[in-house]
């Protein structure tokens, strides 16, 4: 899947502020996020959604997914973190590789992108936050 953004991350082969990986998973920070610290957490291996992921893997990553939510909560300091999966364009899914967003929430936050895209070196100094409670 050369062209997906998602596997070029994993690649190395676009930036992206990484704050966790191994063998299976990548975790990284939205670079167009709701608030800050939002992670999407995805398979190394290019599964368009949930329906193509087998069971043990999507069990793995949902592991990951706790874990980074712990993090990202600690490094954070909000009162509620989000975890969303969206499946299909009508679900809103942007990139067609399967991903979980970790997105940290305060009272009354809305959930949109209205701040638009966050700077690289913005992105990596919440990165370090977030990898320091891994």
């Amino acid at each position: 899947m050369s062209e997906c953004i998602f596997c070029q991350i994993i690649r190395k082969e676009a930036p992206a502020s990484i704050v966790y990986e191994d063998e299976q998973v990548v975790a990284f920070l939205s670079n167009r996020p709701v608030n800050v610290g939002h992670t999407l957490v995805a398979p190394k291996k290019h599964y368009v959604n949930i329906y193509e992921i087998p069971e043990e893997e999507a069990a793995y990553l949902f592991r990951i997914v706790k874990r980074i939510a712990h993090a990202v909560n600690d490094a954070i300091g909000v009162e509620g973190i989000r975890i969303v999966q969206n499946n299909g364009e009508a679900a809103g899914q942007v990139v067609f590789h399967l991903h979980v967003h970790v997105i940290p929430m305060k009272p009354y936050s809305q959930f949109r992108h209205e701040n638009g895209f966050r700077a690289l070196d913005l992105l990596e100094k919440d990165a370090e936050k977030i990898r320091k409670h891994l």
